[in-house]
């Protein structure tokens, strides 16, 4: 009896140690699911851009001189005005200039009336034709004296050459310019050249009429768009990038000249693959993701990723559309364990296809 008892304690204990020994050899069939955030992966509109730093420049843009040294007469025009094409700026005061233009005035004159009278005569033969000649070379030869010297005064004259808006006034009356003295700078910036560097190996993704759009660090959150206008037609010999222009609108003059846009180029939209970038596992040069299998265990699945943009990236090899991934929790996961998933957002589960009987 006493035996029999002993036997049987024996093979209890053999039983326990058996089902012991099959849990530590399959911790993951016995552990909890884990909770975890899961996906279905799906295809969806996207873009692919070439990102770099742009310099923002005027349409037009002119620092004023004047032609000629000489005194500040007169100035028409504060800081920061806007200014039609033609619209006079500064006079300088010429005053010299002014007396010869009337002496060459009053020349002119004088050679005109004579050399009328000759005409009148010349009909009579009381005058040598030669004489007459000489005294129209003379009248012509006042005309272009008078011509010249109304030049002079016109170049003591600061005209805006175009439409825009005006910097910071540098001169006052009374103020002794030369050619090199700046005026004042001169801006067209109802739209704005946006110059970038694109490198020579994404040349082939930038085409006329690409949108493109740029923040700048002073308006952060605001997203300003353009066109490519223009390619160089040059690529830099040092730093293996080409120059493009990108025009944009400026209505509320915004952008100023010289400030520094964070800017994209787009190309046309296409359909990919995109999924969280938390989803992916980056280790070393490895990408992967961990895709939920039909008995709700994860694998692991090594993902090849294109570009990366606002928190999502493109997947171009590894997964497939209408597949489950696991977009949080990947940190605490290994291949075999089992998961509880809810769709991403935590709204409800994710949809799981039924295993094949």
């Amino acid at each position: 009896m006493l035996s029999r008892y002993r036997a049987g304690v024996a093979a209890a204990g053999l039983a326990i140690a058996l089902a012991g020994c099959d849990r530590a050899a399959h911790p993951a069939a016995n552990a909890a699911p884990i909770p975890v955030t899961v996906q279905t992966v799906a295809t969806q509109s996207w873009n692919t851009t070439v990102q770099s730093i742009a310099t923002v420049r005027a349409r037009e843009s002119v620092a004023l001189t004047a032609a000629v040294s000489d005194v500040v007469d007169k100035v028409y025009f504060e800081s920061g005005d806007d200014v039609k094409a033609g619209q006079l700026l500064v006079t300088l005061r010429g005053n010299s200039q002014q007396a010869a233009l009337n002496a060459a005035q009053a020349t002119y004159e004088e050679a005109d009336q004579l050399y009328r009278r000759q005409q009148e005569l010349i009909g009579q033969q009381l005058v040598a034709k030669s004489t007459v000649d000489t005294q129209r070379a003379l009248r012509d030869a006042a005309m272009a004296r008078v011509a010249q010297m109304r030049s002079d005064i016109g170049d003591r004259e600061v005209r805006a050459p175009f439409a825009g808006v005006l910097g910071i006034r540098q001169i006052s009356p009374g103020s002794l310019v030369t050619a090199s003295t700046v005026i004042a700078t001169l801006d067209d910036i109802e739209r704005m050249h946006v110059d970038f560097q694109v490198p020579e190996a994404q040349l082939g993704l930038v085409k006329l009429g690409n949108e493109v759009s740029g923040v700048a660090a002073a308006f952060p959150g605001e997203r300003f768009r353009g066109e490519v206008s223009a390619i160089d037609s040059r690529v830099d010999e040092n730093t293996r990038a080409v120059t493009v222009r990108a025009d944009f609108a400026n209505p509320a003059r915004r952008l100023r000249p010289g400030m520094l846009l964070d800017v994209r180029l787009y190309q046309p939209e296409r359909q990919a693959l995109v999924i969280p970038e938390i989803a992916v596992v980056q280790v070393g040069r490895e990408s992967f993701v961990y895709r939920v299998k039909a008995d709700d265990s994860v694998e692991r699945v090594d993902v090849r990723t294109g570009e990366r943009r606002d928190g999502k990236v493109e997947i171009l090899d590894g997964i497939k559309a209408g597949e489950r991934i696991v977009v949080d929790g990947t940190g605490k996961l290994r291949p075999g364990l089992k998961v509880r998933g809810e769709a991403d957002g935590g709204a409800a589960p994710a949809p799981r296809p039924r295993a094949a009987q």
